[in-house]
């Protein structure tokens, strides 16, 4: 691979987390797959295995444990690499690439159904029981963003009030309805025929117009030439293939428009 902006960024982004106390890790936990609802539970017969790669300081805890949760399409070290260094001085950050994106892996065959959110919550509490040092059941704080946000809420009503807490669901619209969707694509203009076509956009231009919706701040996006966003899509879309070998079948589910 030759060396480009996005690799650049992957450095920046590697750094921040290294220079923040966090390395990477890679645990691999038995889970039974289940092609109706893509569950994952424990002990159960037709096991596989799933690869969770997360960050965290190394040792024992000494702070309390914070799990951040990215959203879909970036993986964790873009997602989070402003925030592990401030927060990392406050808790014990511990930072997983969701099934599928990153370096983390799904054990349905391809072909099948990508992983719910009350699958990724799965993985996620397994991951938690499994920490080094961490106490059983100890009571985690978890933020999530965008598509990790569903990912937080679901994780929070299955674990329950004693194990996950407090929860912080940033750029997650939960109740979201069918009048939001299309106010949505009101403010994208013509060229979107569904939010999918905005929220995970398969050319540059439709990213530029994405980044120009979500950001605040967008002077700095006149100033990305267009290869930049197309090299960014391209990670995103490789993404978007592993979470799901049938990629047409993610753009007609609404529980991905997030």
């Amino acid at each position: 691979m030759g060396f480009g902006v996005l690799q650049l960024m992957d450095f920046i982004a590697r750094r921040a987390f290294l220079g923040a106390g966090l390395q990477p890790h890679t645990i691999s936990l038995p889970a039974a797959t289940s092609s109706d609802t893509g569950g994952v539970s424990g002990g159960a017969s037709g096991q596989r295995d799933i690869h969770i790669h997360y960050w965290a300081p190394p040792g024992e805890p000494r702070l309390p444990p914070l799990l951040l949760i990215h959203g879909f399409g970036p993986m964790a070290t873009w997602q989070w690499r402003r925030q592990v260094g401030p927060l990392s001085r406050h808790f014990h950050v511990v930072v997983p690439d969701l099934l599928c994106f990153g370096a983390s892996s799904w054990c349905v065959s391809p072909g099948g159904p990508a992983p719910s959110e009350s699958a990724q919550a799965a993985a996620l509490a397994a991951l938690l029981d499994a920490l080094p040092g961490l106490a059983a059941g100890a009571r985690v704080a978890v933020a999530g963003t965008s598509y990790g946000g569903f990912v937080a809420y679901a994780l929070a009503r299955a674990a329950g009030a004693g194990r996950v807490g407090p929860v912080v669901i940033s750029n997650s619209d939960l109740l979201k309805t069918a009048d939001d969707d299309r106010a949505l694509l009101q403010r994208a203009g013509p060229g979107f025929a569904r939010t999918a076509d905005l929220l995970m956009p398969l050319d540059a231009r439709r990213a530029r117009r994405l980044m120009e919706v979500s950001f605040y701040r967008r002077q700095a996006i006149t100033l990305l030439p267009d290869f930049v966003i197309g090299q960014a899509v391209q990670v995103v879309i490789v993404s978007v293939q592993r979470f799901c070998s049938n990629f047409s079948r993610i753009k007609g589910r609404r529980r991905l428009n997030c």
